[in-house]
């Protein structure tokens, strides 16, 4: 089934990607640097999906492995003068190493044991920067330079081209989760994630499932933090806050666990909510006090109208306007009520039913 729908996945991307670019081109500085900030979200709050949604773990401290990506990015771009690509396979691969620690780890522990556990990891990481301000750079961080290339031209706009790079990186990352969350693997999870005493009495080994989605989870996380080093052009402790794990989850929760195009909802909110509700803030002559703690009580008051009108998540609520309207469902993209269509029984059908009436009388 995977590879059967991989090119309708691939073909769905690079048209998202046309869209993006040909929008970017019509768009401001500004409105380019959040796109980049939107397809860098997008990546950190799918690898949340993974974790959350799809192999029903929980995470509070997924900031962390944004940290550890966004580290190991500049280092390499630093010190080694690595082309970014080549940073975003290092990151990768040290980020993918730090959640197979983290999962063996977890592996046993469950509910709140596993939030605590994740969230006393968050804590952690950033203390390390300023423990080491030799190697991280302390609390003022490392400055990460990121140019445009010879080949776009020495005019284009380095925020457009941020945000295609996120943009491409985003839609790569989402094309190969959509694929796996339908393949084997994806299905232990779910079944992990239903019922593990199941799960393992129908053969799944259910530590090793659980400490491979933290592997990919933790992947994602890592590529969300590089992206988060070119975006910002700096890696610093106050960027990897409990506040980022927290807002991830947020997200994630808003457009829908489990659904990979519900983190492109939840990113949406997280980006253009507080520049909407800042601009509103003091348009209306409120304190710069007053006006930075607007966002976080809208964050509450979308998160509580969410869960109680699509306690499934906003795609979750959009998946059931279709079914309800249209008659189809997004996720199944079956019609409902479908009668069963009448076959007709062959000759050989009709042989081999008879017989087996005659055996059994």
């Amino acid at each position: 089934m995977t590879m059967r729908t991989l090119p309708r996945r691939l073909a769905l991307a690079v048209i998202v990607a046309i869209i993006v670019a040909v929008v970017s081109v019509k768009l401001n500085a500004f409105r380019d640097y959040q796109i980049a900030e939107i397809a860098m979200y997008v990546t950190a709050v799918a690898a949340l999906t993974v974790l959350t949604g799809f192999s029903g773990q929980i995470s509070l401290g997924h900031g962390a492995f944004m940290a550890v990506g966004a580290y190991a990015t500049a280092l390499v771009m630093l010190h080694l003068n690595w082309p970014f690509y080549a940073a975003l396979v290092v990151a990768a691969a040290v980020t993918a190493a730090a959640g197979a620690v983290v999962g063996l780890a977890a592996a046993r522990l469950r509910g709140p044991y596993l939030a605590g556990a994740t969230l006393m990891f968050g804590v952690a990481i950033t203390a390390v920067a300023p423990a080491f301000p030799g190697v991280f750079g302390g609390d003022q961080g490392l400055n990460v330079t990121f140019t445009t290339p010879g080949f776009v031209g020495a005019n284009f706009p380095l925020t457009r081209w941020q945000a295609w790079v996120s943009s491409v990186v985003a839609l790569v990352v989402l094309v190969l989760l959509a694929n796996l969350q339908y393949s084997r693997i994806g299905r232990n999870w779910r079944a992990v994630r239903d019922d593990d005493v199941a799960a393992e009495l129908d053969g799944i080994n259910v530590a090793a499932a659980r400490i491979r989605a933290f592997v990919v989870s933790a992947t994602c996380a890592g590529i969300a933090g590089a992206l988060l080093a070119i975006v910002t052009g700096l890696v610093a402790p106050g960027a990897f806050t409990l506040t980022l794990s927290i807002a991830l989850l947020t997200a994630a929760v808003i457009g829908g666990l489990g659904s990979l195009p519900g983190a492109l909802w939840g990113s949406l909110l997280i980006v253009l909510v507080p520049v909407y509700v800042t601009d509103v803030a003091t348009s209306h002559g409120l304190s710069s006090s007053v006006g930075a703690n607007i966002p976080i009580v809208a964050y509450g008051v979308v998160l509580i109208l969410v869960m109680l009108v699509f306690p499934q998540g906003i795609q979750g609520g959009l998946r059931w306007v279709f079914t309800t309207f249209f008659g189809t469902d997004l996720k199944s993209r079956t019609w409902r009520e479908a009668p069963a269509p009448h076959v007709t029984p062959s000759a050989d059908e009709e042989a081999a039913s008879q017989h087996q009436k005659e055996g059994t009388s």
